[in-house]
């Protein structure tokens, strides 16, 4: 648990107040700090720089020579971006850096920062001079009766306008309402000032917002069930009407008696098939004329001769 320096309207040190654990655990955590002050300082930023490129530069539409035969490097226009007078290659194009960071992580830096001053006696609690107009002489005799070296930030219980005034033209005072303050705004100051009974209104909400969605739940009173409503007395069913007689059914026609089915005509006899004809002999292959030999005519041929 850390301690506070107290201080009175009039600069009299009193008692060290012990702190909310609340919201000065103990805890610093350097990373998210520096992620929440990364963000801060980026939407800080408007985003309205812009320049021209070379299509949206006037004129340049004209060829300025032609393209061989000048000994010149060729040129299209006389807009391009190495051009006196040309558009720029890669302009800034105004849009927005806004960024966003979870609810949670936001609450854990902002503790880490207030932490961090308390962890190096650099937080105190005092009670805010009274004024009736702004006067920044007042405030600076306060801030000097408090012995405060570099840059102070004054957190008040609320708004109070005298005070914000009168720190509007001191560029080492920022006044702030307590629970307002960035995590920039603290790691900015060197010694952070609270009002007395600012802790009051904000430490049960930062207590039931650190206990989580479960505490409130169970500490939520359980709304009685709604009475159910008497019911109607049902109405009295009206007694039904007798069913009227049922007429009686007409005798059925008789039948009438059947025809004598006509005799079935005979079927008439099948013709007899054709007998087939016999299939014709084939005729005998003529036997083939034996070859005779060449030599054998030759034979022959001489003996007639002789």
């Amino acid at each position: 648990m850390f301690k506070a320096r107290t201080y009175k309207a009039d600069g009299k040190k009193g008692k060290a107040q012990s702190l909310p654990d609340s919201i000065f655990d103990g805890v610093v955590n350097e990373g998210a700090m520096h992620q929440v002050v990364k963000v801060y300082l980026s939407n800080q930023r408007q985003g309205t720089s812009a320049a021209k490129t070379r299509s949206e530069v006037r004129g340049g539409s004209r060829k300025p020579w032609r393209q061989k035969g000048t000994g010149r490097a060729r040129a299209g226009t006389t807009r391009a971006s190495q051009w006196v007078g040309g558009g720029v290659a890669f302009p800034p194009i105004p849009h927005s850096w806004r960024k966003g960071l979870p609810k949670k992580l936001r609450n854990l830096a902002r503790r880490s920062a207030l932490n961090d001053r308390a962890e190096h006696d650099r937080v105190v609690v005092a009670e805010l001079p009274s004024m009736d107009a702004p006067k920044t002489q007042v405030l600076l005799g306060f801030i000097g009766a408090l012995a405060l070296e570099g840059k102070t930030l004054i957190l008040t219980n609320g708004k109070n306008d005298n005070i914000y005034l009168s720190s509007r033209n001191l560029d080492k005072v920022s006044v702030l309402r307590f629970g307002d303050e960035s995590v920039y705004d603290v790691l900015w100051a060197n010694t952070v000032v609270i009002e007395k009974g600012s802790f009051a209104a904000v430490a049960p909400a930062e207590e039931e917002q650190a206990a989580g969605p479960e505490a409130e739940e169970k500490a939520a009173p359980k709304k009685k069930a709604a009475t159910k409503k008497a019911a109607a007395p049902k109405k009295a069913a009206a007694p039904k009407k007798a069913a009227a007689p049922k007429k009686a059914a007409a005798p059925k026609k008789a039948a009438a008696p059947k025809k004598d089915a006509a005799p079935k005509k005979k079927a008439a006899p099948k013709k007899k098939a054709a007998p087939k004809k016999k299939a014709a002999p084939k005729k005998k292959a003529a036997p083939k004329k034996e070859t005779v030999l060449v030599e054998e005519v030759a034979v022959e041929e001489e003996k007639t001769d002789a």
